[in-house]
């Protein structure tokens, strides 16, 4: 097992798990050009249009538009950055390093939805960029890519034998193999936008899809084993193809995580809006609604997200040194606080957890969630 892999994912599943929270958070703007992105129905304009290469603070405002509530930075097909859930009163800020290129402001919804954006010249080099905060930059996110290559490499072995189980119409099996499987992919959320149209196909949750006919992934095979709709003693009739298909998307993605790289930003803009959507969505238990096994994927998340901020630590202390140990307190205390779900080799079921606690963990999260969105500011 890399060491990468052990101190963030291993170390997270033996004390027992995390879920995740956080309200809305602003990062603070770093160094380098600052860009207003306003979202209405009409569109979301960036404001200016054309930068500099080099740092580029995006500032996302919202007019209240109830169908407009995102911007996305894109280029290639790739989603760089991003803020979602943006309401009239309530802002969100995202950092990267861009190089000259043609981009494009993304805002589903919009009567005209996609916006140009050009990045001129080429990103400065200064003496800063020869320090060893930007060495450490470097060396973080080549190990990520090594992580994320790792845990694909775990997650390819283990949907084998989960949809081995499935083929097989061994429920029992597969519902025991359910959970660990999805660890591996729960882990690298933190860079799933990478990914393209192979995250909705591993695991797209029911809401997520516009015809339920076209709906494939994990949690279309948990619905088969585990709701009492599929009938009094489930079944996995007919899941043979999604269990195949499961497979061919996860190869496919480990042909794909092969050669993609990673910029700083993109690793800390992951982890802050991963916390986000667990914080927002999943702490209610609407991922693994059929399996109650929420816990697991929780925990991965947590491991996935940390795993971003160590790499980015020894960079960040240079800047901030106050923040890295706030934010080494922060994962602590949320570790602590669901090591008492931990069950065996696993967690408990999350239907176990009161509401009272589930709002106890996402104040937990809510605290680290805060000061973890400042660190793409802070890096690039």
């Amino acid at each position: 097992m890399p060491m990468f892999r052990s101190r963030a994912l291993a170390g997270a599943l033996s004390v027992g798990l995390l879920a995740t929270a956080c309200g809305a958070a602003t990062t603070p703007a770093a160094s380098g050009t600052a860009v207003q992105v306003a979202l209405s129905d009409a569109g979301c304009r960036p404001t200016p249009a054309t930068v500099p290469g080099g740092p580029v603070t995006f500032t996302v405002t919202g007019s209240g538009s109830g169908a407009v509530t995102e911007a996305e930075l894109q280029k290639d097909g790739k989603i760089l950055g991003e803020k979602e859930n943006i309401t009239a009163g309530i802002d969100g800020t995202f950092a990267l390093r861009l190089d000259a290129g043609t981009y494009s402001m993304y805002c589903p919804g919009a009567k005209q939805d996609t916006w140009a954006f050009t990045v001129s010249g080429a990103a400065a080099q200064t003496a800063a960029a020869q320090t060893a905060a930007a060495a450490d930059l470097t060396d973080a996110t080549a190990t990520y890519h090594d992580y994320v290559v790792a845990e694909v490499s775990a997650l390819t072995t283990a949907t084998k034998a989960f949809t081995d189980a499935v083929r097989a119409g061994d429920i029992t099996k597969a519902k025991a193999l359910y959970a660990p499987a999805r660890v591996h992919y729960e882990s690298i959320e933190p860079v799933a936008e990478s990914f393209g149209n192979l995250d909705p196909d591993i695991d797209a949750r029911i809401d997520d899809v516009a015809d339920p006919t076209t709906w494939t992934g994990f949690h279309r095979i948990e619905k088969a084993l585990w709701d009492p709709g599929q009938g009094a003693d489930n079944s996995l009739a007919g899941m043979t193809p999604m269990a195949n298909k499961l497979d061919a998307d996860v190869a496919t993605l480990k042909g794909k995580v092969a050669t993609t790289t990673y910029q700083p930003a993109e690793l800390a803009n992951g982890a802050s809006d991963l916390l986000t959507e667990v914080s927002t969505t999943k702490v209610t238990g609407e991922e693994d609604r059929y399996s109650h096994t929420d816990l697991w994927d929780f925990a991965a998340n947590i491991a996935g997200a940390r795993e971003a901020f160590e790499l980015l630590k020894p960079a960040l202390a240079a800047k901030d040194a106050a923040l890295a140990q706030q934010l080494d307190a922060r994962f602590t205390d949320v570790t602590a606080g669901l090591a008492k779900y931990a069950q065996g080799g696993g967690f408990v079921d999350y239907t176990g957890v009161s509401g009272a606690d589930r709002r106890t963990l996402a104040q937990s999260v809510n605290a680290l969630a805060e000061p973890l969105s400042q660190v793409a500011g802070k890096v690039v």
